[in-house]
């Protein structure tokens, strides 16, 4: 799982300078004080697991790295807050964030840290996204205000089509870490065989295995507008930026195809400005 992160003024807090520069700092911004802070929270436990799972350390110290956070999180929700974790716990209570998601996060953290993941089976690979995608939307649309039932469909449908495309985006970079997120079903209809990552990369028929993934990201994209545009427009500012941009990510990889050579898709910070302003005064 990657998240992309960048320098903020110095004057931000440490969980915002996380974020910063980031398409979520931009969605974030425009949100009220305590939204923010605790969105920038979540988004700071995120980046914590996600670095141990990509890091260069031996497996079994990732492992043991992530139990560690699945001790404080057992000590934070049990009243024994552990030392630095005094914002996420008054975070935790204020919006009812829930364990269950939280864990869940770190349960993706551990799919990618225990080996790495080359051509899942589809119901493989949508488990991960669950964890590592929609487990985070989960604990977001608490923070916006959702209603259950469509907070909860949402960050299924949102948390999948971003996670995709981010697979779509990230295929070189992962590969440079042993890992191959296309999933078997895909490679198989475009007749790729095999689940070597720079093998696979430089087959011909890539092209038609990324675009059996992104099918799918625009099908959870589409699902995801639905559900916004039934909304309160205030609640779902901050998620309908997020989808926005990701959409625009997702159609300009189609346009260019996954053929090498392959350049990273990136939007740039005037769009995301413009966006986030668009959606600010609704």
């Amino acid at each position: 799982m990657n998240i992309q992160s960048a320098h903020v003024q110095e004057s931000a807090s440490p969980a915002a300078a996380r974020a910063g520069g980031s398409s979520f700092y931009f969605a974030m911004r425009i949100l009220g004080r305590e939204q923010r802070e605790a969105m920038f929270e979540i988004y700071s436990f995120c980046r914590a697991v996600d670095d141990i799972a990509d890091g260069n350390a031996p497996r079994e110290q990732r492992m043991a790295e992530l139990a560690g956070w699945r001790r404080d999180l057992d000590a934070l929700y049990s009243g024994a807050v552990p030392a630095g974790f005094e914002t996420l716990a008054r975070v935790i209570a204020r919006f009812g964030l829930r364990k269950e998601d939280f864990l869940a996060v770190i349960d993706g953290m551990e799919m990618d840290a225990k080996a790495d993941i080359r051509a899942p089976h589809m119901d493989e690979l949508d488990l991960y996204c669950d964890r590592v995608a929609s487990a985070v939307g989960r604990l977001s649309v608490r923070v916006f205000g959702m209603e259950e039932d469509d907070g909860r469909a949402l960050a299924h449908h949102l948390g999948r089509a971003l996670q995709l495309t981010n697979i779509l985006r990230d295929l070189d970079e992962d590969a440079g870490i042993g890992r191959l997120y296309l999933p078997r079903e895909a490679l198989d209809a475009a007749g790729i065989a095999g689940n070597d990552p720079f093998t696979v990369l430089k087959d011909p028929r890539l092209d038609a295995a990324c675009r059996f993934v992104a099918e799918r990201a625009r099908g959870h994209f589409v699902e995801a507008n639905a559900i916004m545009s039934r909304c309160r427009r205030r609640v779902v500012r901050a998620p309908r930026i997020m989808g926005e941009v990701y959409s625009r990510m997702l159609a300009d990889m189609v346009a260019h195809g996954w053929l090498p050579p392959r350049r990273r898709i990136h939007v740039n910070k005037s769009y995301l400005i413009w966006i986030a302003l668009r959606h600010a005064f609704i």
